[in-house]
């Protein structure tokens, strides 16, 4: 039951921009910490931002700092992560994921980002 659909994602030029998004089911979705991670082929999964349950806050990588914001709809059972100013170190696959207080995840399936000219 428990589904985390990320979409957005595709090919955009450097410089451009796009907004990803997460649409969340089968569990408490106000309850848990949202994040987008992100992983090339190759290297490990990373951490991109994190946002409490609220929508304070959480982390954000110094890589994206500044061009990336992440938010949620908690109505909407929904995260999303706004690029902007887009680089081609940017293209990876992107994926949300859902943490409670103890640690437990739920990861999605992961969205393309293509950042090239």
């Amino acid at each position: 039951q428990v589904q985390l659909v990320e979409s957005g994602g595709g090919l955009v030029q450097p410089g451009g921009s796009l907004r990803l998004s997460c649409a969340a089911s089968g569990f408490t979705f106000s309850m848990y910490v949202m994040s987008w991670y992100r992983q090339a082929p190759g290297k490990e999964r990373e951490l991109v931002a994190g946002l409490t349950p609220t929508g304070g806050s959480i982390s954000v990588a110094d890589s994206v700092k500044g061009r990336f914001t992440i938010s949620r709809d908690n109505a909407k059972n929904t995260v999303y992560l706004q690029m902007n100013s887009l680089k081609p170190e940017d293209t990876a696959v992107y994926y949300c994921n859902a943490q409670n207080y103890n640690g437990f995840k739920y990861w999605g399936q992961g969205t393309q980002v293509t950042v090239s000219s």
